[in-house]
């Protein structure tokens, strides 16, 4: 494999590829580790769709943004290799299947030391995995240096279906700085409960699952739905409120910069999703003291505190859900204890400092 040297300072170069820069999982997580790690790196991003909304989660100076040329399909793959070469990174680092072209170019033509990150699937692969897709896999990544993954279940997928070695697979699970998500709650007297949710709202997040399982508590309980986040499944959902007479309970709130804020006016987190491996938001909702109600994918329900596990139901049950969240808000008690729980479980087994100090050992190794 192929590095660069330090440049003059000393400074290692990495060229981070991501299908997109918008606010999601994958992107915010890597804000959060460039800002810890401070100005030890030099990093160079490429947004392929040209989103780079989520620069503004990093501290000015931290990343330099790259436009790549019109390098699309696999005619390009050498065009890729040379624009890699250009940079002349100390490594390359690609993001989820959108980046993977990059990966085969550098592969076949590139040979700098590379590590991809898969955080998870579509809406495309929620069914399971596209054949085309885990033969491309294979070819593209078969000879990563690392390939990196939050869940054991997306460890065990590229074990059995893609092929790929366990020595040349890591396993680094989503990590929180609790301390930031210990806001003071907001209290309302008298008010309704909140039940809320944070997600791009696209169709794999399956919010219309959550409004139509809202829909089912019933007029006995006193609730408001609150929905965060931007995309472009929005208009259809605000469609679903109205269909189902749920105008004046439901609020969307568009993308949010500062989740701490908007989970302390909660009183239950839900998740609806078709696919997840190790959700950043419900990882955010624990350390926020909440309990959580959702769908049994990827490593969720490992993720929360035993006692919250009975409020996760298997995929797809939206009356399940809906009475999860039922459960939840007719009893005060079992929302603290489950809440106390998962904060507890957050403190314990997903240490931000861990989680950074496992992506410092990947990025300088």
């Amino acid at each position: 494999m192929k590095s660069a040297p330090r440049d003059s300072t000393g400074v290692r170069h990495l060229l981070h590829v991501f299908p997109s820069f918008g606010i999601g999982g994958i992107q915010v997580r890597f804000a959060r580790v460039a800002n810890k790690l401070g100005g030890k790196y030099r990093h160079s991003v490429i947004a392929l769709d040209g989103n780079v909304t989520c620069l503004d989660r990093m501290a000015p100076g931290l990343a330099t943004m790259v436009t790549p040329l019109d390098c699309r399909g696999l005619p390009s793959l050498r065009r890729m290799a040379a624009f890699i070469r250009a940079l002349s990174p100390h490594k390359l680092l690609t993001y989820n299947w959108g980046a993977t072209e990059w990966a085969l170019a550098n592969r076949l033509f590139g040979h700098f030391e590379h590590i991809h990150f898969e955080d998870g699937f579509g809406a495309e692969e929620v069914n399971g995995q596209l054949l085309r897709r885990v033969l491309f896999r294979r070819l593209a990544l078969g000879r990563v240096a690392k390939l990196v993954v939050p869940s054991m279940v997306l460890h065990d997928i590229a074990m059995r279906k893609w092929h790929l070695a366990a020595a040349a697979i890591t396993y680094v699970p989503n990590g929180i700085d609790v301390a930031a998500f210990q806001l003071p709650k907001i209290r309302r007297a008298g008010g309704p409960l909140v039940v809320g949710t944070i997600a791009p709202l696209r169709p794999e997040k399956n919010i219309g699952r959550l409004i139509r399982a809202f829909g089912q508590l019933g007029p006995d309980i006193d609730a408001r739905l609150v929905i965060a986040g931007g995309g472009i499944e929005r208009p259809r959902l605000e469609a679903l409120v109205v269909e189902h007479g749920l105008g004046d309970r439901v609020k969307f709130t568009g993308p949010i910069s500062a989740p701490a804020e908007l989970l302390a006016t909660l009183d239950v987190f839900a998740m609806s999703s078709d696919t997840e491996q190790m959700p950043l938001n419900v990882l955010e909702a624990m350390a926020a003291g909440l309990p959580v109600a959702g769908m049994d994918v990827g490593d969720v329900k490992f993720m929360l505190a035993s006692a919250n596990q009975d409020m996760i139901v298997p995929r797809g049950d939206q009356v399940g859900l809906g009475n999860a969240m039922r459960s939840l808000l007719r009893d005060k008690d079992l929302r603290q204890r489950l809440g106390a729980a998962n904060l507890t479980a957050a403190r314990e087994r997903f240490p931000e400092a861990a989680m950074v100090a496992a992506y410092d050992g990947l990025f300088g190794g």
